[in-house]
């Protein structure tokens, strides 16, 4: 059978019963499942194919789900999964009602932490480590950190304090640092496999531990002994600076040799206090097209054929969002010699590749930095530059107190490129773009706009991008609905929304005259409900600042208003057109449409759509259930 031994496996208990020999064998069956799973659901493939080995031999040397992991940022937990007996649900991964792509704690005992933004592991792991030594439980925590991860401030403060002994005690913890960005070369090889093991086991440890406590009685012989071990090991490992943390450093070994791997980890797992383990692993690892590349691999967005690879696109193609915001950047780039670009590591997704290309000293990767690359945006904007900081609505909200504190109250000219906001399918709500219009309408000095089309949003961002002052461009997600993008950029009339479909309605003739405000790319499904409703429809264009004269016309010639965003209802567009109305001391009725007060699930994005009453059907029957029945539409008479 193609998967005869990973089929005996329904938990880690089951892998612990293996002999030794037979885990090469399982973890070429699980490596070949993961594949052919993800070929069929779609879903992160690199950093799954690249951790099998490193997943069964954590799993087959700590006691989990008593011990913990804690996996950074989880998309990298297939095998995880599949082990820990949700293998036979993989076929419903990412789909609605089905499994999650990130560990999640309410799917299984295994998913010891929620995660899914990166450098939070060590720092939960460090917790939860710190907690069994209070309540006097012998377990360990592990945490699994990838090399980009590493690059995040937080990452750094939570071994900053890990190593430091609070009330004279030390949390037994394992950092396992992932690192798929070098290649095994020879040094990693044999002499580092002998001297990860040498490191890591009891008598080092005893023997090192002893000759600290005898030379501390003579301190320059104490300094000399500790300088000659760092150096006799920074000949061969890049570990000093883990060292200087307090964590006992070992390795780097080659992360898919299980005979290099589980020794080590046995060892590990038996020293107290923190240790520290350094794997080399390679990205897609036994799957030949997503080793030559990885980035391509990273994610499939769909189903393809494993033998085959990704499929090309055939013939033209609506543009997605992002690769709008990248032709506008390089177009804008040419044309103002201020303007650099920003990534906290976000490149392909931002939509970048070309501005790298293009303009290599005015972009700037910053790493999973997102505090820092919001105040690094506003230091050039000090000097004179235009940054434009092409940032995930989620991983704003990381540096909300740099987008205040350091653009805001000075009033900066830097342009937030806010991409995935709203609801952002498979990924779910970790990564969905919810709360962005409530977090950024309420600063001073920001401008926020929610262009409704892909060439709306070009001109949107022209427009964001001449104003002196801080400014954000909200954007979904994916394609538009296909409208002719205009390669002149033209400056929207700032502040001003327009009317983009007029009511046949009568005020005050027995039906209700209903105006529609919709924000952003939900503009289009508000559209077709307004058909079959014979409402108005506004197209707002800015949440702020909102347009207040569009607001008071609609409010006096219409019955009752509706709003539509995507994003939070409490605090969003919705309640900025509430205190519009309230300023002008204007009274009617006003339903708010918009996301739930939960976070919602991962899915199939029109399905997500669907179930939050945004799309065209669920914006109709909203209205009919507040306002009433469907008017009877008014047709002009023929002419004769």
């Amino acid at each position: 059978m193609k998967y005869s031994l990973l089929n005996t496996i329904n938990s880690p208990a089951d892998l612990r019963r293996l002999p030794r020999h037979e885990l090469q064998r399982l973890a070429d069956e699980l490596r070949a499942f993961v594949l052919e799973s993800v070929s069929k659901t779609g879903g992160h493939l690199s950093s799954n194919l690249g951790t099998v080995e490193l997943t069964i031999a954590l799993h087959y040397v700590f006691n989990t789900p008593e011990d913990r992991l804690v996996w950074d940022v989880g998309h990298q937990t297939y095998p995880h999964k599949v082990l820990t007996g949700r293998r036979e649900r993989m076929g419903t991964l990412r789909q609605l009602g089905g499994i999650g792509g990130f560990p999640r704690r309410d799917e299984s005992e295994y998913d010891t932490f929620g995660t899914a933004h990166s450098s939070t592991s060590i720092s939960a792991a460090h917790g939860m480590a710190m907690a069994a030594k209070i309540k006097g439980e012998d377990r360990k925590a592990v945490a699994i950190i990838g090399d980009g991860a590493m690059t995040a401030g937080m990452a750094f403060e939570a071994l900053n304090n890990a190593g430091v002994a609070n009330a004279g005690m030390l949390g037994d913890m394992l950092v396992v640092l992932n690192d798929n960005d070098m290649s095994i070369s020879p040094p990693v090889g044999a002499l580092n496999k002998y001297l990860a093991r040498l490191m890591s086991g009891k008598f080092y440890a005893t023997a090192r531990e002893g000759a600290k406590q005898v030379l501390k009685n003579a301190p320059p012989l104490f300094e000399l002994a500790r300088r000659f071990e760092e150096h006799a090991k920074g000949m061969v490992v890049p570990g000093t600076i883990f060292e200087e943390f307090g964590f006992n450093y070992v390795g780097p070994i080659d992360g898919h040799d299980l005979d290099s791997l589980i020794p080590t980890l046995e060892n590990l797992r038996d020293l107290k206090g923190p240790q520290f383990l350094h794997v080399v692993t390679k990205k897609g690892f036994g799957y030949k097209l997503a080793e030559a590349d990885p980035v391509k691999y990273h994610a499939a967005s769909g189903k393809f054929n494993p033998a085959e690879g990704f499929a090309k696109a055939t013939g033209p193609a609506k543009p997605a969002f992002m690769h709008v915001f990248g032709q506008w950047l390089c177009d804008m780039a040419e044309k103002d010699k201020r303007l650099v670009g920003i990534t906290p590591a976000m490149r392909e997704g931002s939509g970048m590749v070309e501005f790298h290309k293009r303009f290599p000293t005015r972009y700037h990767d910053v790493g999973i930095a997102e505090q820092h690359a919001v105040t690094f945006a506003a230091g050039m904007a000090c000097e004179g530059m235009k940054p434009v900081v092409a940032i995930y609505s989620t991983f704003l909200q990381r540096g909300y107190d740099q987008l205040i504190h350091d653009v805001a109250i000075q009033n900066l000219p830097v342009l937030f490129a806010l991409d995935r906001s709203g609801l952002v399918g498979g990924d779910g709500a970790t990564h969905a773009g919810a709360y962005d219009l409530a977090y950024l309408r309420c600063i001073p000095n920001m401008s926020v706009l929610a262009p409704a089309d892909e060439n709306e949003c070009r001109q949107s961002l022209y427009t964001a991008f001449l104003q002196d002052s801080p400014t954000a461009v909200r954007y979904p997600r994916g394609t538009g609905v296909g409208v002719e993008i205009q390669t002149e950029m033209t400056a929207l009339p700032w502040g001003k929304g327009e009317i983009r479909r007029e009511s046949g309605i009568a005020q005050g003739r027995g039906a209700q005259r209903i105006a529609i405000l919709a924000f952003g790319t939900l503009l289009y499904p508000a559209l077709k409900a307004a058909e079959q409703l014979d409402a108005t429809v506004a197209n707002m264009r800015f949440v702020k600042p909102l347009d207040d004269e569009l607001v008071a016309e609609l409010a006096r010639t219409h019955d009752a208003l509706v709003t539509v965003e995507e994003g939070c209802v409490m605090g969003g567009a919705g309640s900025a057109v509430l205190e519009s109305l309230q300023k002008s001391g204007l009274n009617l009725p006003v339903l708010q449409l918009g996301l739930p007060d939960e976070f919602v699930e991962h899915g199939d994005p029109a399905k997500q759509l669907a179930g939050c009453g945004l799309d065209a059907a669920g914006i109709e029957q909203s209205i009919l259930q507040r306002f009433g029945s469907r008017p009877t539409l008014v047709r002009p008479a023929a002419s004769s």
